[in-house]
């Protein structure tokens, strides 16, 4: 391993090189984090930031209880990368957001048949699968940028004339449902091994790590159809989760709040909407507890990114990159929270991750159009 995993406590790392910047206040929830019960390590990856009393970009390993806290509200919120079937030479970005329209309201009944193949347990929140969702959730059709690994791309069947599709969303009101009737219950407190509030919790959480998954599927699928393409998943990781898991040799709870698996296949590391994002394949180890960099991490809390950028930038101007990518985003307050300025650069976290030996990078991935939500200004 490299020199970038820094050991800031007993029990406490942060993957993080001289030029990673870190909030403060993440590095103290993170420490806060190591004091629960039964806590044993807890590891920072290099897009931490603050989070709702809990640090977002972070691994937990307990034993004896786990946290559904630390999981959050967002149960199996991940990342999809497809290939598809589109020319990027035929398919500009203005094209393709024409032929896109709104796809944020719920599945129509031509839907039913894809839904009920899916075979999902009745959970209430049908009504959203295939449906972003809001806050830094998005779906990006993207080009193969720089290849590092030809082999390994020529393996995957990813081809620079056909443009990518990658999909960040989660278990919608799902999961928010199943940590609002947890915290309800018992507060903060973890649940401890083999008891039936743990067995209850287990179950719930997988139903949400099912319907996420299922949910960025439908997503796909629904946009590939609406731009006449096809399409197969390459990636699919969860980076909100909870697994059995053994560190060290001894067995407990891993919690995964915005960090990947590092232990499932090739991992997918999104920068913002107007930055690049990498595919890598990841170096399994125990001192970043088998995880990685879900993204690249805020900078800014959401209720000064307005003031921050608002004289500086437009609406209309935001609806476009400084790689030439279009954001299609009809929330006003949505576009500037979620504006690239307020994110980490992604090169900053990706080599933070190379130094530490966590990761061999395949290839980089450039935006060409960001969907977040259409509103009611599109057809």
């Amino acid at each position: 391993m490299g020199n970038s995993i820094q050991h800031l406590a007993e029990g406490v790392s942060l993957v993080a090189s001289a030029k990673t910047w870190v909030e403060g206040k993440a590095i103290q929830q993170l420490q806060q984090t190591a004091k629960l019960i039964g806590m044993r390590q807890v590891v920072g990856m290099p897009d931490l930031h603050p989070g709702r009393g809990y640090p977002v970009g972070a691994a937990f390993f307990s034993v004896g209880r786990f946290y559904p806290a630390l999981i959050g509200n967002d149960i199996g919120c991940g990342m999809s990368l497809w290939r598809t079937t589109l020319d990027r030479s035929k398919h500009p970005a203005e094209k393709l957001e024409k032929r896109l329209g709104n796809i944020d309201g719920p599945l129509d009944e031509d839907w039913r048949d894809s839904v009920a193949a899916l075979d999902l347990a009745a959970s209430g929140y049908e009504a959203s699968l295939g449906t972003i969702g809001g806050g830094n959730h998005f779906a990006e059709l993207q080009q193969l940028d720089e290849i590092y690994d030809s082999a390994a791309l020529q393996a995957l069947a990813l081809d620079k004339r056909q443009l990518l599709l990658l999909v960040h969303s989660g278990s919608r009101g799902l999961g928010q449902e199943i940590l609002r009737a947890h915290i309800e219950r018992f507060n903060h407190a973890g649940l401890v091994d083999d008891s039936a509030e743990a067995a209850e919790y287990l179950a719930q959480h997988a139903l949400a790590l099912r319907f996420a998954q299922a949910n960025r599927r439908l997503i796909a699928l629904r946009m590939l159809e609406r731009l006449r393409g096809e399409g197969a998943p390459v990636v699919d990781l969860d980076h909100n989760l909870l697994c059995r898991a053994s560190m060290s040799g001894t067995s407990g709870w891993l919690h995964r709040k915005g960090a990947t698996p590092a232990d499932a296949g090739l991992v997918v590391i999104p920068g913002s909407r107007g930055d690049h994002s990498y595919l890598v394949e990841p170096v399994a180890d125990e001192a970043s507890l088998l995880s990685l960099a879900h993204g690249a991490g805020r900078k800014w809390m959401r209720g000064e990114c307005k003031d921050r950028l608002s004289a500086r930038h437009t609406v209309q101007q935001l609806s476009r990159t400084a790689l030439g990518s279009r954001v299609v985003c009809h929330d006003k307050h949505l576009l500037y929270e979620e504006a690239p300025e307020a994110y980490k650069a992604i090169d900053s976290v990706i080599a933070a991750l190379q130094e530490a030996g966590l990761v061999r990078l395949l290839a980089r991935l450039k935006p060409v159009l960001t969907y977040k939500t259409c509103g009611e200004d599109c057809a």
